[in-house]
């Protein structure tokens, strides 16, 4: 059970990004606006390989996600809300931004820099127009200079966002030390995601320091309802490392972080609720939980959801659902000989049914 379940670091792919574009669309003007959809997280899955006899639901060896999307995620503090009759001191280019109208944000945010140069949202919010290309050609140099200029006014976002393009070299050269320098002021100045990221590079090191030190910034990202650290979070208190273990907290957290749509998360707390981990036993939520992370593509709740359907253990027993959940997760390379000869028992309909059900969830919605 101390296998480790989270990469929390290494080198630095596991810094997390997140996408927080609005999603409606415009044309202003001439030119009309795409919006910007959600990014798909890319989570890399190590299993642990399921036990050849019994249908045991040990727990996944999951790997932190790796960075879904560049630059995205600056977090931007939500303005007052726009109206016709804005009061005083609305945020009108933000405003714009979060309704999906880029081009108005970029001239409104442009226009305020005219009368107000020290103006560090407008600055950021130039900068995230031409880092994300919302409504003008994409320039991450041009998005740095933004980002940099907001920075020395202090803006927690713009930090942020440098820290990130200086750690992945995206403007040229990478200098994490210079990124690392951004992501403390980030998080002192108290960014969610800058404490969490600044947390990953910390657990890079195993001096005591440091790992408590780590352990309190997740803390502090998974109060603010970031779902990546709130599973991060738990794991540290199933694991001890940082913190005193605590079975009842990691169960708690792992349960915010599924709720909040983290599907490492869904995986952790669906296995505590099987095995009564911190948390009364109670297989039909966990079966629920595994069909949640499942549908999302994980293939440890897809291996431990066949398991579930093969032995009738929080749901009914069902092979051929048992067949077609197994098959999904063989084909993201998770292996299982138990549910093999689980599979070898269908009859050639049962067993060609069990595929399309799997090749139809491995499409997607």
């Amino acid at each position: 059970m101390k296998a480790a379940r989270l990469i929390l670091a290494t080198a630095l792919a596991g810094l997390v990004l997140g996408v927080a574009a609005p999603r409606a669309q415009e044309s202003d003007g001439a030119a009309s606006e795409a919006p910007v959809g959600d990014v798909p997280q890319a989570v890399e899955v190590e299993t642990l390989a399921p036990d050849a006899g019994a249908p045991l639901l040990s727990s996944p060896a999951t790997a932190e996600p790796v960075q879904t999307s560049r630059f995205r995620d600056t977090t931007l503090a939500a303005p007052p809300p726009v109206a016709a009759d804005a009061p005083p001191g609305a945020d009108l280019a933000y405003g714009a931004y979060q309704r999906g109208y880029y081009l108005t944000a970029f001239h409104r945010a442009t226009q305020r820099l005219e009368s107000a140069p020290d103006d560090a949202a407008a600055m950021t919010l130039l900068g995230e127009l031409y880092a994300q290309g919302l409504g003008i050609p994409q320039d991450v140099a041009r998005a740095a200079d933004w980002y940099r200029l907001a920075a020395r006014e202090g803006d927690p976002n713009a930090l942020f966002a440098l820290a990130m393009i200086e750690i992945e070299g995206a403007t040229g050269e990478a200098d994490p030390e210079a990124g690392r320098a951004l992501l403390e002021q980030a998080a002192e100045a108290g960014h969610p995601r800058a404490a969490y990221n600044l947390a990953l590079l910390l657990f890079g090191s195993e001096a005591e320091a440091d790992l408590a030190r780590a352990a309190d910034l997740v803390r502090r990202a998974a109060e603010a309802e970031i779902p990546t650290a709130q599973h991060a979070l738990g794991v540290l208190y199933a694991e001890g490392r940082g913190l005193e273990e605590n079975p009842i907290a990691a169960a708690a957290w792992f349960a915010r972080s599924a709720r909040n749509g983290d599907v490492p998360g869904m995986v952790e707390y669906a296995i505590a609720l099987f095995n009564g981990e911190g948390i009364a036993t109670n297989e039909e939520e966990a079966a629920r939980w595994f069909r949640e992370a499942a549908f999302n593509g994980n293939a440890v709740a897809q291996n431990r959801l066949a398991r579930l359907y093969a032995t009738g253990r929080g749901v009914p027993e069902d092979p051929v659902e048992a067949a077609a959940w197994h098959l999904a997760a063989s084909a993201q390379g998770l292996a299982d000989p138990w549910l093999d000869e689980e599979l070898e028992r269908l009859g050639a309909d049962e067993r060609e049914h069990a595929r399309s059900l799997a090749e139809s969830r491995l499409a997607g919605p």
